[in-house]
């Protein structure tokens, strides 16, 4: 079972709630920069960056930093890596679509750290659906949806520019 839990203007009101927010802790866009997590966040960067005109935006591939990467059967698919600044001295903001396990966050800050020494990492995340295994948590949150280990949460945002058909589902039980 399926269940739409955010549609295209609650995804929207949620990004520009997130993006205020973002500037208001930080007091303004000096020093700030988004990095989105390769894929899902990436596309919630680019919106966050558009709505607060956040002008430093990178992409992070954290496949290689995973530590399931010796256990998984299957190869990981590198994505691309974007970042054409410093990080030093900056506040990072992390942006990814779903925080579950804290496990990706993990691997996406040892990421960071090759590129930089930032001041401060920060965490922005569309759906925060619980289950740590991490002691990791969101600095700024879309929506907190109550979830169970083998629910799945599906983020589709669609890019450039378009936000008609934009939704966040919950498959029950992990039945696709």
């Amino acid at each position: 079972m399926s269940i739409e839990i955010l549609n295209s203007k609650e995804i929207e009101n949620a990004i520009t709630r997130i993006t205020h927010e973002i500037i208001e802790k930080n007091g303004g866009t000096k020093a700030l920069c988004l990095i989105g997590i390769q894929r899902g966040g990436v596309l919630l960067a680019e919106r966050i960056s558009r709505a607060g005109s956040i002008d430093e935006i990178g992409s992070l591939d954290i496949s290689l930093y995973r530590d399931d990467i010796n256990i998984k059967n299957e190869q990981p698919v590198v994505r691309a890596t974007d970042i054409k600044f410093s990080l030093n001295g900056k506040t990072v903001v992390l942006v990814d679509d779903v925080l579950f396990t804290g496990r990706s966050i993990r691997a996406a800050m040892d990421a960071l750290i090759d590129f930089g020494r930032p001041a401060k990492i920060q965490l922005a995340v569309l759906i925060d659906r619980g289950h740590r295994e991490l002691p990791i948590r969101a600095d700024y949150v879309g929506k907190n949806i109550p979830t169970t280990f083998n629910d799945t949460v599906e983020v589709r945002l669609h890019g450039h520019g378009s936000k008609d058909n934009d939704s966040v589902i919950l498959i029950r039980g992990n039945s696709k």
